[in-house]
């Protein structure tokens, strides 16, 4: 009896299938990394502005330790900083505020790409670990005041540098797009924490400044690390 043989020939792909099989793979592509980077994006925002709600907790506890202020208004003696803060020297501000704070990583931000978390407050800790600004002149008796915030602003269309930024209520401020594409977070005196456009940062900032409560009702000076 002889062997059977099949009249199925075995097929390989050729060149047409080959570009069809690539043309498909680079339209899922197409469609599903700008949803992931989307994801991310909004991911980072979120862990942002919790990081924001956890720093205005921990300034919360710090001034219920320090006769209902600030560190910023509390003298370094007195286990404050109101000293440094005038130097504008930030992280020496936050370092103040080691034992509130649960981590040094709260105070980075994952979309902030020029600054690393640090892993303790101590050894090597400095303003390459911070995403935030700190504004000096923040009350808790002005709830909506600006507490502090994304550091990646322009004002009058020049990048923040580190120090004292002195901000007038007619300062032209507006967020970088290497953040969180052209918005930021910031945190308020009263603990709370929202993001806000370029717009409504200057809003903010002037009705700060503007109200009765805020101390000189002159001027926000914010520590940029």
């Amino acid at each position: 009896m002889k062997p059977g043989f099949s009249n199925q020939r075995n097929q390989a792909l050729t060149r047409t299938d080959v570009v069809v099989v690539i043309f498909v793979i680079a339209l899922v592509a197409a469609l599903i990394l700008p949803a992931l980077a989307a994801a991310k994006r909004k991911h980072a925002r979120i862990d942002c502005m919790s990081n924001l709600k956890q720093i205005g907790i921990a300034f919360r506890i710090s001034e219920n330790d320090h006769g209902d202020k600030y560190p910023m208004a509390v003298s370094v003696t007195n286990g404050g900083a109101m000293e440094w803060a005038g130097t504008g020297n930030a992280y020496l501000l936050w370092q103040t505020m080691s034992n509130q704070l649960s981590s040094p990583k709260v105070l980075h931000c994952p979309a902030d790409a020029d600054h690393i978390a640090a892993t303790n407050f101590s050894t090597g800790f400095s303003g390459a670990n911070i995403s935030y600004f700190i504004n000096a002149d923040a009350v808790e008796t002005y709830p909506q005041m600006i507490l502090d915030g994304d550091d990646n602003l322009l004002v009058d269309g020049k990048r923040v540098q580190s120090g004292i930024l002195n901000l007038w209520t007619n300062s032209s401020v507006a967020w970088t797009k290497d953040r969180h594409h052209g918005v930021g977070n910031i945190g308020m005196a009263d603990g709370s924490a929202q993001q806000v456009t370029s717009e409504g940062f200057q809003r903010a900032n002037r009705e700060a400044l503007n109200s009765a409560l805020a101390p000189g009702s002159a001027t926000n000076r914010l520590l940029i690390p």
